[in-house]
């Protein structure tokens, strides 16, 4: 935890998200708000943040058929057998590595869900409606399938 001039508390987390397929809509709620209570942070915010352009940050319902109903859409939206240049590893020259995958539908999907949601802390816990959960969402079922390392950060700011 770091104290700034002001008085202002501000505490960072990593929560290592699993995903087994995309998409994938993982409730990390009460991760999150054990690190709000860990912070010590009585009212402020709390900011999660993916640190991938292929797992997104967002507030839903976890209710299932409306899970299933989002996944659906997203698939509608962006399908995964759509002509996509990004996939083009011919053309392709930015951003490559070796372990590459055609995911430029990941990406397209990940543009309307985003990449973080800030959250009041009022008392030292988040404040969500009623049936709010916080999500990662998986959108690349290659890179769930590889395991590879997804990180989350949760940053705490306040008093």
């Amino acid at each position: 935890m770091r104290l700034t001039e002001a008085g202002v508390k501000i505490s960072l987390f990593t929560l290592r998200v699993e995903s087994t397929t995309a998409p994938e809509f993982i409730d990390i709620t009460d991760r999150v708000n054990d690190f709000v209570r860990q912070s010590d942070i009585r009212n402020g915010m709390a900011l999660v943040f993916s640190k991938h352009t292929t797992v997104a940050i967002t507030i839903q319902e976890n209710e299932p058929l409306l899970l299933g109903d989002m996944a659906n859409m997203l698939e509608r939206l962006s399908p995964r057998k759509a002509d996509y240049r990004h996939n083009d590893f011919s053309v392709r020259t930015v951003n490559m590595h070796e372990d590459e995958c055609p995911n430029g539908h990941s990406h397209c999907q990940h543009l309307v869900l985003g990449t973080s949601e800030t959250l009041p802390v009022v008392d030292g816990d988040m404040v969500l409606g009623q049936f709010q959960r916080v999500f990662a969402v998986e959108l690349d079922a290659e890179k769930a399938s590889q395991v590879d390392r997804r990180d989350v950060l949760v940053q705490i700011m306040g008093v």
